[in-house]
C-alpha cells in the first residue's frame, strides 16, 4: 500500500488526525484521546512509513517520539512560517487537514526536532537558566524591602558575604526584616540548585568538542556556551553563519514588495535564549577585543540605540557557528 499523509492537530488532551492521499483524497478524519498506541495505530494505516506533520504545540516531544519509533516520517509544522490565511471557518478537522496538505505540496515551513538527547539537554539548560530568573527577582525583593524602609547599603554586592553582614546589622522592622531573611533562605536554596544544574550540564559536555571551541571566544563561559549548544544543537543545519543569526531572530525585519523595501527592528523570532546569551557575551568583553572594537565603532556611528550591541551579538554568532561546526574557530588560533 502506497503510504499517504497524515495531519495531526495536537492538543493536551485530545488530538484530531486527517489522513490523506498522496493525490490529496480524504481517507479520514479521526478525534482520539491522547494515547500513544491509539496514535500509532491510527496513522499506521497510512502505510509502513507515512508522513505525518503535527504542530509544535505544548507537549508535542511525546508524539513525534513515539510517530518516528513506529516507522514515520515525522514532520514539525513552523508555528509562525504556516500562514492559514484569512479562513472564515477555523477548526481542528480543518487544521489537521491544512496541515496535511502543506506537507504533500512542499509547502510545509518545518521547525527542527531536536533529537531526545539534545531535548534532555535543553531541558537541563533552560531549567538552570529559569532558576537564575528567579533568584534575580528574589534579590530584586531585597532591594525593594530596603528602599521601603529608606535603608541604602553602600555595597556593591549585597549579597556577597559582606553584603549579607551588612544586611544583618541593617535597622529594619518587623516584618521587613522577616520578609528579608525569608527571601535569602530562598536564594540560598537556589544558589545551590543553580550550581548543581550548572555542574550536570558540564559532566554532559565534557566531551563536546565545540563545547570547549567557544568557550575561546571573549566573554563566552561555561554557561553561556551551554546555551549556544543546548539550543543550536548541529549547527552544519544552517547554511552559514548569516542563516543562524536570522534564526535567533537577531536580523532585521524585511519587506519587500516591486520597487519598495522596508527593513526595520529585529525580528526577534527565534530562540530567546540564543539572543539573550550573544548580547551577553557582547556585555562581558574585558579590554580592546575585536568584538568589543567592533561593537563601539557601530555604536559611534549609530548612536547610543542597542544598535551597536546587536551588531557585536551578531559577530559573537558567527564565532559560535564555526566553533560548533568545525569544533575550533581559525581566527581565535594562535598565529606563530
Amino acid at each position: 500500500m502506497e503510504s499517504g499523509y497524515v495531519g495531526v492537530d495536537l492538543h493536551r488532551c485530545r488530538s484530531v488526525i486527517v489522513r490523506k492521499t498522496a493525490t490529496g483524497e480524504p481517507i479520514e478524519t479521526v478525534r482520539i484521546d491522547n494515547d500513544p498506541l491509539t496514535l500509532c495505530e491510527v496513522v499506521a494505516r497510512s502505510g509502513e512509513a507515512p508522513e505525518v506533520v503535527l504542530e509544535a504545540a505544548y507537549g508535542w516531544y511525546w508524539a513525534a517520539d513515539v510517530l518516528a519509533e513506529a516507522g514515520a516520517n515525522v514532520h514539525l509544522a513552523h508555528p509562525l512560517g504556516n500562514n492559514w490565511g484569512n479562513r472564515r471557518v477555523k477548526n481542528d478537522e480543518r487544521d489537521a487537514e491544512d496541515l496535511a496538505d502543506l506537507l504533500r505540496l512542499g509547502r510545509l515551513a518545518e521547525a527542527y526536532i531536536a533529537p531526545p538527547g539534545l531535548r534532555e539537554l535543553r531541558e537541563l539548560v533552560r531549567h538552570r537558566a529559569k532558576l537564575v530568573a528567579i533568584r534575580s527577582g528574589l534579590k530584586a525583593g531585597v532591594h525593594a524591602v530596603l528602599a521601603k524602609q529608606g535603608v541604602h547599603l553602600a555595597v556593591s554586592d549585597l549579597f556577597s558575604a559582606t553584603g549579607r553582614q551588612m544586611l544583618a546589622d541593617a535597622a529594619l522592622d518587623g516584618a521587613y526584616r522577616l520578609r528579608v531573611t525569608s527571601l535569602l533562605g530562598v536564594i540560598d536554596h537556589l544558589d545551590s540548585e543553580v550550581a548543581y544544574f550548572a555542574a550536570l550540564v558540564d559532566e554532559v559536555l565534557a566531551d563536546h568538542p565545540g563545547y570547549r571551541a567557544i568557550q575561546a571566544i571573549p566573554g563566552v563561559g561555561p554557561v553561556l556556551a551551554a546555551v549556544f549548544v543546548a539550543e543550536i544543537g548541529d549547527a552544519a543545519r544552517f547554511a552559514g553563519p548569516a542563516q543562524l543569526a536570522s534564526w535567533a531572530g537577531l536580523t532585521p525585519r524585511h519587506r519587500e514588495s516591486d520597487t519598495h523595501v522596508a527593513r526595520g527592528h529585529i525580528t526577534k523570532q527565534g530562540s530567546r535564549l540564543v539572543r539573550w546569551a550573544a548580547v551577553e557575551a557582547v556585555g562581558r568583553q574585558r579590554g580592546a577585543t575585536p568584538v568589543a572594537v567592533f561593537h563601539h565603532r557601530v555604536a559611534e556611528r549609530r548612536g547610543a540605540n542597542g544598535i551597536g550591541r546587536v551588531a557585536a551579538a551578531r559577530k559573537i554568532i558567527t564565532l559560535v557557528y564555526y566553533g560548533l561546526r568545525d569544533g575550533h574557530i581559525r581566527c581565535l588560533a594562535e598565529t606563530g
